[in-house]
């Protein structure tokens, strides 16, 4: 995706589901999604570990399919566990998925493109907003 295509992509959603959420604060899912929350999106952590338990006070869901709707679903999995997620995505309607820095998969990633999602892979998506220079907070 180009530059315009992503910024595009950052500032029309809403609601981005973060699976592989962790309440540790040394794991960089703990804070992305911090950093999402921060933004004023409504940001889902997804953690089937954590189910029930708050991270920066959002209660985490278990599943991917108990956090719809979705519109986006940024995937903190190891690459060989990263195509299971995509493929949910697609079943579970998301528009995108974004595949945090050091996440490939790219027959996933095929999938999902002709499934009519946007792709972002092996990216950070709070790398992404600064560098792109989007604003600190987005209101709706």
């Amino acid at each position: 995706m180009t530059d315009s295509e992503i910024r595009d992509l950052l500032v029309q959603t809403r609601r981005i589901a973060v699976v592989g959420a962790s309440d540790r604060l040394d794991r960089p899912s703990h804070g992305v999604f911090a950093f999402l929350v921060a933004r004023g999106l409504a940001a889902l952590p997804v953690n089937p570990m954590l189910a029930g338990k708050p991270i920066h006070g959002v209660t985490t869901f278990g599943t991917l399919a108990e956090a719809r709707p979705l519109e986006m679903v940024n995937i903190f999995r190891r690459s060989v566990e990263a195509g299971a997620v995509v493929d949910e995505a697609i079943s579970l309607g998301a528009k995108s998925v974004w595949l945090q820095l050091g996440v490939e998969d790219a027959a996933a990633a095929a999938r999902a493109r002709a499934a009519g999602l946007f792709v972002v892979m092996n990216r950070c998506i709070a790398i992404e907003w600064r560098r792109l220079g989007l604003p600190g907070r987005i209101e709706f």
